[in-house]
């Protein structure tokens, strides 16, 4: 009888755990897509594997939070909001509401989120932590040097690597 309450609490404890798990992956990947909607969704499959890619790799960075959602809404606050033109994903504090309507767009967004998610990446951009569109000029990229060009955005790593 001991045995079969400590499996069943066992048992629990892993369901619970699963269950948080679970929980934990479509609330990232939810933070992804919206991401990859609105910085990229104009891009092909490619374009936003790269977006996506610098978002993962900002995650695995110490520099930047462990979480998806943690970078992709890094940025200044101020009372518990961001600031505006702030943050590090433009998109997150530019004061136009976070509404997605594209329906192509977000399955688009949904399909890369999960291929990048089980591992999918850019090669060359293993160590990129920036990017632009190509149409901005932001003060920031004369510190880093350009890897590559997808579509209509730049990327950069660090001069050192």
């Amino acid at each position: 009888m001991k045995f079969l309450i400590f499996t069943l609490i066992i048992l629990s404890l892993v369901l619970q755990d699963t269950k948080s798990k679970a929980q934990s992956y479509i609330e990232e990947a939810t933070c992804l897509i919206e991401a990859l909607y609105f910085e990229a969704r104009g891009e092909n499959f490619s374009g936003q594997l790269a977006v996506a890619t610098v978002v993962l790799n900002r995650v695995k960075h110490s520099k930047y939070p462990n979480t998806i959602c943690d970078v992709v809404h890094e940025g200044r606050y101020k009372n518990g909001n961001p600031v505006r033109h702030k943050c590090a994903f433009s998109y997150y504090c530019d004061g136009k509401p976070e509404t997605m309507i594209d329906l192509d767009a977000i399955a688009s967004s949904e399909e890369v989120a999960y291929f990048v998610m089980h591992g999918g990446r850019i090669q060359g951009l293993e160590t990129s932590l920036h990017y632009h569109a190509t149409y901005v000029n932001p003060y920031w990229n004369k510190d880093f040097k350009i890897l590559m060009q997808i579509g209509n955005h730049i990327f950069y790593g660090d001069k050192n690597e």
